[in-house]
């Protein structure tokens, strides 16, 4: 797979039925490794290794409903309370991030109201935290570390 702007992380493969797998550790199964996936498994370990985001509050590729439509989400972080603290969204290395990218984060967080967003074709990092209040993001360099809000 492509080298992406990601740690050297450590991963578990295995060939199954002719294509490589890679396990991924929020679902616990080995899923295909497409592109995307490797962009998506670079950034779990992301948020475990390098922003010690604890496992149990991280969820990867669920549906959601926005205005009748059934989408799903790449990965989510939540905060202890069960709210959405950070809403990542995953494109191929060879996928440009463009505004599309950012107006289709958006729509989802309408629905999700995550504190930060990320978005991320491996290659190029986003962060954004939200300004709900007066309806606007502003980019950050990085997302912040986990802290236990007490």
């Amino acid at each position: 797979m492509q080298q992406l702007n990601f740690p050297n992380f450590v991963f578990r493969f295995k060939n199954s039925e002719n294509k490589v797998a890679i396990f991924d550790e929020i679902r616990k199964k080995f899923m295909i490794l497409t592109p995307e996936e490797w962009v998506r498994q670079n950034v779990v370990r992301f948020l475990l290794e390098e922003k010690k985001y604890p496992k149990s509050l991280i969820n990867v590729e669920k549906a959601l409903k926005i205005n009748g439509l059934t989408k799903r989400y790449d990965v989510v972080v939540f905060n202890n309370d069960g709210s959405i603290l950070v809403l990542i969204e995953c494109k191929a290395p060879e996928i440009k991030i463009s505004q599309t990218t950012f107006d289709q984060i958006a729509r989802y967080n309408l629905t999700l109201k995550a504190e930060y967003l990320m978005v991320t074709n491996g290659l190029k990092h986003y962060f954004c935290k939200m300004d709900f209040e007066n309806e606007k993001y502003q980019f950050l360099e990085n997302l912040p570390e986990f802290q236990t809000k007490f």
